[in-house]
């Protein structure tokens, strides 16, 4: 029976990650396509996109949208109040979280810091990924433009968007913040404190460590 269960569990390994290599060629190719990217430079950003949305919990296709409006996927992007890469962080504004940072316009350093940032907004408003959106990008427009962005890389970023995120919808239920169908804003499972302990990220220190005028 043990033995048996090992295969199952080996054979299930196998699948998801040919899954996710097949998600991250396309999403390579969609990225040298849609924005002229060398090819190893759109595989290195896909991994990275890839690598923080399992972390923190975040769909690609949201990491996707956020990258292309903050830099048009440019990774020596500069941006007001020293905004800079890929996320167009701004360090003045989570020191903390930048302590360890080396180089901040590499691309897999920069997508893990801006979406642990994201991750950190999103936990402070319990789940509310609209509010987060408002707190990363200082406005509630910019939140719009953001969710109407996802629909651009939802069929090239693979299954782990909210619609299909297992048990996003009881998490939220269990909240007492069922989401609406199709609303992807609202609907995400939150990864464990311990978790985010352990990825060096605290929500609420995040949201404190940011300025109004330096939201990301």
């Amino acid at each position: 029976m043990s033995r048996l269960l090992c295969l199952f569990v080996l054979s299930l390994g196998l699948m998801q990650t040919a899954t996710a290599d097949e998600n991250n060629d396309r999403m390579s190719a969609y990225l040298t396509q849609k924005f002229g990217l060398a090819k190893e430079k759109a595989q290195k950003i896909s991994d990275a996109v890839q690598s923080a949305a399992s972390k923190y919990s975040l769909p690609p296709a949201l990491l996707l949208a956020i990258i292309s409006i903050e830099s048009r996927f440019k990774e020596k992007a500069k941006g007001a109040n020293g905004a800079t890469g890929l996320m167009q962080v701004v360090p003045g504004a989570h020191r903390g979280l930048l302590r360890n940072v080396k180089d901040l316009t590499e691309p897999t350093t920069n997508i893990d810091v801006g979406s642990a940032i994201l991750y950190g907004y999103m936990r402070s408003a319990n789940g509310d990924m609209n509010a987060a959106l408002k707190s990363y990008g200082g406005s509630q427009a910019y939140a719009k433009k953001v969710s109407l962005r996802v629909d651009d890389f939802a069929d090239v970023a693979g299954q782990q968007d909210v619609a299909s995120h297992p048990g996003a919808q009881a998490n939220m239920c269990e909240a007492d913040r069922c989401a609406a169908p199709g609303n992807w804003a609202d609907a995400f499972t939150i990864p464990s404190a311990n978790a985010t302990n352990a990825a060096g990220v605290n929500g609420a220190a995040v949201l404190q460590s940011a300025s109004p005028a330096t939201p990301h």
